[in-house]
């Protein structure tokens, strides 16, 4: 790993801080103009949208252009947008939908392109090495530090998180910028629909598609109101709901540190995280009355998650061709995250119509059933992985990393 991948790597940890300022200010925000949860979840439904709309744009984008420079767009972009969220902050509840809608379409160029320039900085024998430590930034920042920070400048003053944020991404910004990378000539101009296509004809990377958008879909449900679960369940203040979010990446943490090593270790590792997911909502959504009981139950869905998200990530870098890692990525965010709006605005009748824990129910049935469903080609399928990751671990072996037909 070289100056460009610490780059990346620290760029990327500044940027998920101020995404963890934000993912704790922004429903708060919300709940400063309206107790409706129709109205609250609104928001984190004009925050997904642009998953569904602009993921395969983005992709294209990525795999044409020169990936540093469009980074570095999309972070000036995503700078100058919060800096005008914090101006205006308390304009209006549509005002809010459109700056979330806004900032969630700048948001797809990072994912996109963050994809094909790990795979340019990281050797293909420390791929789970690299995505492990990302998660493992990406939860200290974005779920443990930043939430808690979020929170307490909400609370200090409503637009002092959205400065905070904007501050975040020009730093980010400068660091993407000394990134020492030959610039990419233009390609010629791919065809969009085509990773979506690649995609669908690649049996392991479909089944993990399909229980990834299953599991973002149950956590949009659940996280479109978790500001009134927060309060009215838990009793937690502003900038208790901080707190709340930061236990969310306790065992993300970890699972990011160790997962290359489980996943080496152990071949078990990916279906038991399909299992041990909805066990940890079932718990939190029955026996859990304070904090400590969340944060409990909360280190194993998390943990979980890392481990998984290590697992696949590896799985798709490898597994793709280098031309077609943007599209696919991106075909994938448009599968996976898609789904998030719908299960905002499912989260927020739910909660209207049942109560406030009737999204954990829903997701719980939703996520067990697909998991269940998905655990015999899963296991198949990562078992070739399992052995494809030990023959990675050393350079002389990485000629050997692809999968084999039988598998796509």
């Amino acid at each position: 790993m070289g100056r460009n991948w610490y780059l990346l790597w620290s760029g990327s940890a500044i940027s998920a801080l101020g995404d963890g300022i934000f993912v704790a200010a922004l429903p708060l925000l919300a709940a400063t103009l309206t107790q409706d949860p129709k109205l609250i979840a609104g928001v984190s439904f004009f925050g997904a949208l642009p998953w569904l709309l602009a993921a395969l744009p983005a992709g294209a984008a990525a795999d044409r252009y020169d990936g540093r420079r469009l980074l570095l767009t999309a972070l000036w972009i995503q700078c100058a947008l919060m800096a005008l969220l914090a101006t205006f902050h308390s304009v209006h509840i549509v005002f809010l939908y459109g700056m979330a809608f806004l900032i969630g379409t700048a948001e797809n160029v990072p994912r996109a392109v963050g994809q094909p320039l790990i795979k340019a900085t990281v050797a293909n024998h420390l791929l789970e090495r690299a995505n492990g430590r990302l998660f493992a930034s990406q939860a200290v920042a974005l779920q443990f530090a930043g939430p808690p920070l979020g929170g307490l400048l909400f609370a200090m003053a409503v637009p002092a998180p959205f400065w905070g944020n904007a501050l975040t991404f020009a730093m980010a910004a400068v660091l993407v910028a000394r990134m020492r990378t030959e610039r990419q000539p233009k390609k010629a101009k791919p065809k969009v629909v085509e990773g979506l296509r690649w995609l669908l004809r690649h049996k392991a990377l479909r089944a993990v598609t399909l229980v990834s958008a299953t599991t973002n879909l149950c956590i949009a449900i659940t996280m479109a109101t978790l500001v009134l679960f927060a309060r009215h369940r838990l009793g937690l203040t502003n900038a208790g709901f901080g707190a709340f979010l930061a236990t969310l990446a306790c065992g993300g943490i970890a699972g990011g540190l160790l997962a290359e090593r489980l996943l080496n270790k152990w071949r078990y590792t990916v279906p038991a995280t399909v299992v041990l997911i909805p066990l940890a909502w079932l718990g939190i959504a029955t026996v859990a009355h304070d904090l400590p009981t969340v944060a409990a139950f909360a280190v194993v869905s998390s943990f979980c998650t890392a481990v998984w998200g290590v697992a696949t990530a590896a799985l798709r870098q490898r597994a793709v061709p280098t031309e077609l890692l943007g599209r696919v990525s991106s075909a994938q965010t448009l599968i996976t995250w898609g789904v998030q709006p719908v299960g905002a605005l499912l989260g927020g009748f739910v909660a209207d119509g049942f109560g406030l824990l009737a999204p954990w129910y829903v997701a719980i049935a939703l996520r067990t059933t697909v998991g269940l469903l998905s655990l015999k080609p899963l296991r198949t399928h990562f078992l070739v992985a399992a052995l494809k990751s030990h023959l990675a671990t050393s350079p002389e072996h990485e000629a050997a990393v692809t999968l084999p037909e039988a598998s796509r």
